[in-house]
């Protein structure tokens, strides 16, 4: 259910589509007035809160409704597809919180004794609904934006309670899946981490799976598990993902970003673009910060 209280909160923070920078570090608001069909996308690792409007993301087989009494938890940078749906008259308001690793590791650590590790990874996408306790911390959260002095101060610890509060429900045990340093689902975040810092650079499998102290086979398996998509494809998706920023971002020329993702060809670059995205990197310019 809608939080109207919430909604109005967020209103007149925000004028145009996209993401908009708030007082907060960490904490962007999102608002989109018009329906996005289905397309590729990526979101950051942390929470995504929807007041208002409703989005679809599509991972591997899986659906993943998030609209409002629902907030989307991710644990690592991954390509899935999105589709929106809001109006002019009641677009799409949201609350995006980055993860901090080091405020994670401090909420988690006091109660890693009871944690237990699951003998299947967690997805690492997923719905969980809103408690209230979390709906009242949101509320605090987006109040703070409206004085520098208040975001100052206490912008951290409300985006703290925030994170607390997201993590008391067992549905986001993904988070703190993320702390425990053992086990595979954690050696394959390190190789997603890596895989995101060398995008430009040739990466190997095969020395993917030795640092994670597993076969290739067996690599190849826990990867597609947490990440729904072979190393080799999940690499292509995320150069392609960071291709388009850049492409947004102007400044670079079409051969300079393809090289810039790891491309040595700029006619492959041009190729695996369009295929992905539906139209060539010459002509796809119109998306800089207008999907959410």
């Amino acid at each position: 259910m809608a939080d109207s209280h919430l909604i109005n909160l967020i209103k007149p923070l925000v004028d145009d589509d996209g993401f908009c920078d708030t007082l907060i570090p960490n904490v962007r608001l999102m608002k989109c007035a018009k329906s996005i069909p289905r397309m590729p996308f990526m979101y950051r690792p942390g929470l995504t809160i929807i007041a208002q409007g409703q989005k679809i993301g599509y991972f591997g087989d899986k659906e993943i409704h998030y609209n409002p009494g629902h907030f989307l938890v991710q644990s690592l940078p991954l390509p899935f597809e999105c589709e929106t749906f809001a109006t002019l008259e009641q677009p799409l308001l949201g609350i995006s919180i980055d993860v901090n690793f080091a405020l994670l590791s401090e909420l988690v650590s006091d109660s890693l004794d009871d944690y237990t590790e699951q003998s299947t990874p967690s997805c690492p996408m997923s719905s969980v609904p809103v408690s209230q306790d979390m709906a009242a911390a949101l509320v605090r959260l987006v109040r703070a934006m409206y004085d520098p002095r208040t975001a100052k101060i206490m912008g951290a610890s409300r985006v703290r309670e925030v994170i607390f509060e997201a993590l008391q429900n067992p549905e986001a045990n993904v988070l703190r899946e993320l702390v425990v340093n053992q086990g595979q689902f954690s050696r394959i975040v390190q190789c997603v981490q890596k895989m995101n810092a060398l995008l430009n650079q040739e990466v190997r499998v095969e020395k993917l799976a030795e640092e994670a102290n597993m076969s290739v086979s067996s690599f190849h398996h826990h990867f597609k598990n947490v990440s729904g998509s072979s190393p080799l494809q999940y690499l292509k998706q995320l150069r392609l993902l960071k291709a388009q920023m850049l492409l947004n971002q102007g400044g670079l020329n079409v051969g300079q970003i393809g090289f810039e993702v790891g491309y040595k060809s700029i006619h492959q670059f041009s190729r695996d673009y369009k295929r992905y995205f539906g139209s060539p990197p010459t002509q796809d310019k119109q998306r800089e910060n207008a999907v959410v």
